[in-house]
């Protein structure tokens, strides 16, 4: 290879590094063409090798979706189980380029309940393309789509209006369904519409204007994607590095290393650390190649710092003029992503760039009707609900308002039991009483008051189906304790629900709320010294888990009291078990309610097997192998 050879590609490649990016996502209701729009793209664009071309070319015979001609959507269904269907369940990722820019665009599925993998793709684009079928128009699901894209801060969409050839390039077709998608779109807070008609299978509109449709004078998709320009990028927010790793490789070098989620660094300049506060000086750049002098948002650095200050993995290093919000409550939208309900109560783990925390939905302000914008009240958050919730966290954490930064204002929550991600959310604001309320500290501490009770505070907490014993063993534990000198209080279901959860009915969502209130009252009789004994059905195990992690691992003994559900019909006083068989108790645990078995009780009881005695004796003898007595 010569040297003009070698300075032709040099100049190639620095010519393309130099090219602005581009990412979009194409989005809407099923069928609307979306992969094969993207097909079209790739194929206009010549970026198809010949044997893919080959391969496409026998794959569309043998699906048989086009009539002697290519199914452009086979570039972009990979899965074998798209193929079959003929839709896209996946975020396809695909790469293109043009002499303008390069190009990242995401193929979002269509489908209702694939709804949480268009919010993932979305979340990390600069343009949405949504697509309207001409002989449909707009959708619920392109509503729903078009809102998602505006929460997660998408600013610019142009909606191609696709099939214009199977409505005879219809120009009043498609000002109809661009009238009515601006109307929306102008509700939402969409301020930035491109419309443009066009014809994926044919190629009308979509990298050249072609014949079809003479009336249109507006840029083809492709070149409303090259004259887009982005705003807000995250190099022009405050500097913010989510601190990953603690790098300590040797006993001389002591950095900090992460993927920058905004603006800029330099040597010498000042940070704070948050949400401790401390501040230090910039000392040093480690890019990946080598020293580096300065950093910008995109970037994986590790930094070092003049001062030998207390930062680990979740702190958040930020400009020392500009820094992050500090908050343990939050008001934010949520995107619930699973077929499990979503209750108030409920904790699960919350991933915040790189903290991880436990988390708490303590309100639903609103569920949101993406179709009409309507605010409706919600008890529970089903799968693809859109809502916007109070949060509790069991820290306070470092964040910006997602509108500013979306790398540290978004977070996931995920399954405290199976580590699936059930949620996706955005942070709004801080609520106001997380920094105006201080923990008071008081003189008289809980072993203070246990010491002067001569015991060891804690929870019994008695679980199992109505009429399994829980009541009687219960009350007998006790008399036990009581016998033995030691200071008690019994929190039993009904009788709770007489007074503090007497607001409370017995849906999912209520009995949530009806075990937090108890937890929270438990918790505080340990704190005045006590031994509380608790006897709940309390059919979730993550209320259950929640009220244990409440206190100590050594004030929770969890009884399981167990009996066949024939058995704790025949127990049953109350006849409530033959009023739910018969439907007139809705509801009922056991019957049309679930109840979920503790996995590893610190007691099991087969009170089947064994008299109530019999029971209390283990239950006090359980007591003492646990210290508690």
């Amino acid at each position: 290879m010569d040297a003009l050879q070698t300075t032709d590609i040099d100049a190639y490649l620095r010519e393309q590094s130099e090219k602005p990016m581009l990412r979009f996502i194409t989005c809407g209701s099923v069928d609307d063409g979306k992969s094969t729009l993207i097909g079209r793209l790739l194929y206009d664009s010549k970026l198809i090798f010949e044997d893919q071309l080959a391969s496409l070319e026998s794959d569309s015979r043998k699906v048989g979706t086009v009539e002697n001609g290519i199914d452009f959507a086979l570039l972009v269904d990979g899965l074998q189980a798209e193929r079959e269907q003929g839709i896209t369940i996946d975020v396809a990722y695909r790469f293109f380029a043009t002499d303008a820019r390069k190009f990242i665009v995401a193929d979002a599925p269509g489908h209702e309940q694939y709804t949480r993998n268009m919010a993932t793709g979305a979340s990390n684009v600069d343009v949405a393309v949504i697509l309207a079928d001409a002989r449909k128009g707009v959708l619920t699901q392109t509503k729903r789509h078009s809102f998602i894209a505006h929460l997660v801060g998408i600013k610019d969409v142009i909606l191609a209006v696709n099939k214009m050839d199977l409505v005879d390039y219809s120009q009043d077709r498609f000002e109809e369904i661009a009238a009515e998608y601006r109307a929306f779109a102008s509700e939402v807070g969409i301020q930035n519409v491109i419309a443009v008609p066009l014809s994926a299978l044919k190629g009308d509109n979509v990298l050249e204007s072609g014949e079809a449709m003479p009336w249109y004078d507006g840029p083809t998709l492709l070149g409303a994607l090259e004259g887009i320009t982005v705003t807000g990028a995250p190099q022009d927010a405050p500097f913010r590095l989510p601190v990953q790793w603690v790098n300590r490789p040797n006993l001389n070098f002591r950095g900090f290393s992460g993927t920058i989620a905004g603006g800029q660094i330099a040597v010498g300049n000042e940070i704070a650390v948050m949400p401790s506060g401390r501040t230090s000086t910039v000392t040093g750049i480690l890019d990946q190649d080598g020293d580096a002098e300065t950093a910008e948002a995109g970037e994986a650095v590790t930094i070092t710092l003049a001062d030998e200050i207390d930062i680990s993995r979740g702190d958040v290093i930020c400009a020392a003029d500009n820094p992050a919000q500090i908050t343990d409550q939050f008001a934010a939208h949520l995107i619930w992503m699973t077929d499990e309900k979503m209750y108030p109560g409920r904790q699960y783990l919350m991933k915040i760039g790189s903290a991880t925390v436990s988390a708490t939905v303590t309100e639903i302000k609103h569920a949101i009707n993406v179709n009409s914008l309507e605010h409706n009240s919600a008890k529970q958050l089903d799968l693809n609900t859109v809502a916007f919730c109070n949060f509790s966290l069991d820290r306070a954490i470092a964040y910006d308002p997602y509108a500013e930064n979306q790398r540290t204002g978004a977070f996931i929550l995920i399954d405290r039991f199976n580590n699936q991600t059930v949620g996706a959310g955005m942070i709004s604001f801080g609520l106001r009483r997380a920094t105006n309320l201080v923990w008071q500290e008081l003189d008289i501490d809980k072993a203070e008051r246990a010491r002067m009770k001569g015991q060891t505070p804690g929870i019994l907490w008695f679980t199992g189906l109505s009429g399994a014993g829980k009541s009687t063993v219960a009350n007998l534990v006790e008399k036990r304790l009581h016998s033995l000198g030691k200071h008690t209080y019994i929190l039993d279901g009904d009788n709770v629900r007489h007074g503090l959860n007497r607001d409370l009915g017995f849906t999912d969502a209520d009995r949530v709320e009806n075990i937090r209130r108890v937890g929270e009252t438990a918790k505080l009789f340990v704190d005045a010294g006590m031994i509380v004994v608790v006897s709940f059905i309390s059919p979730f195990r993550s209320e259950r888990t929640m009220v244990r992690q409440m206190v100590e691992d050594s004030e929770f003994l969890e009884v399981f009291v167990d009996a066949p559900l024939e058995v704790c019909e025949t127990r049953d006083p109350k006849g409530l078990y033959a009023k739910a068989r018969e439907g007139s108790i809705k509801n009922f645990t056991g019957i049309d309610s679930p109840y979920e078995p503790p996995e590893n009780p610190e007691l099991h009881l087969m009170t089947g097997d064994l008299s109530p005695e019999q029971a209390a004796e283990k239950v006090i003898e359980a007591m003492r192998d646990k210290g508690m007595i």
